[in-house]
């Protein structure tokens, strides 16, 4: 049973990474990237949408007749989406107008149908919130590696703006990397420039891959016996 959860874990944050492996949900992670904040918001609003549309499906199972339930399972996550996005819109407005149409967009992410009719349909409640989990924090870390990669390189800061989430205490944690001088590399945060640094985040997790992969050989000495002279 354990190693049930552990492969949960393992498919979600990396094996099986929605944003990594799996390329579903390219359009916010391409739109929305363009600072670690906002990667960090939808990435967060996501996860609480398959972990909640996870466990209902879950509970639903076995009452919800076959030729139904696809679209079921879109108006459960779509009753989700509205919820975390009245909560957005209530609490972190800025945060909000930043993010804009790709919240309610979340209703038609492929990871979170996906997730709905090819696990949770078919697995207990505790097994459904592991997965939603996982596979949020999965799509999280996406987010947030890519949104970096772009911040860094096209204003030279990392946690831009970090005040549209954590509130106007939070402007310390915008951190400077390059001098004032740096005028930013225009590219990375333009529509191309998210095709490109999703294209090297990818190489990168595939190099570490057949890294990991590679058995781990011993050296083998060879020990040769010297002739006894007498």
């Amino acid at each position: 049973m354990m190693t049930q959860y552990i492969q949960i874990i393992r498919d979600g944050l990396w094996n099986n990474n929605p944003g990594f492996v799996q390329l579903l949900g390219l359009c916010p992670l391409l739109a929305v990237t363009g600072t670690i904040v906002n990667g960090l918001g939808l990435g967060i609003a996501t996860t609480l949408i398959l972990i909640t549309s996870n466990v209902t499906v879950s509970l639903i199972r076995f009452i919800v007749p076959n030729e139904i339930r696809l679209p079921v399972f879109v108006l459960i996550i779509a009753s989700f989406v509205t919820a975390t996005e009245m909560f957005i819109k209530a609490f972190y407005y800025d945060l909000y107008l930043a993010l804009g149409i790709f919240i309610p967009l979340i209703v038609t992410n492929c990871s979170v149908i996906g997730r709905a009719e090819a696990f949770a349909s078919k697995q207990p409640v505790d097994k459904a919130f592991l997965d939603g989990l996982m596979m949020g924090l999965g799509f999280t870390f996406a987010l947030v590696m890519l949104g970096g990669l772009r911040e860094l390189l096209g204003y030279g800061t990392l946690f831009y703006n970090a005040e549209l989430m954590f509130g106007q205490t939070a402007q310390w944690m915008t951190i400077k990397i390059f001098s004032e001088e740096y005028r930013g590399f225009l590219l990375a945060i333009l529509p191309p420039g998210a095709f490109f640094g999703l294209g090297l985040l990818i190489a990168l997790k595939n190099a570490i891959d057949r890294k990991l992969a590679q058995p781990k050989t011993q050296p083998i000495m060879v020990v040769t016996s010297q002739p006894q002279i007498t």
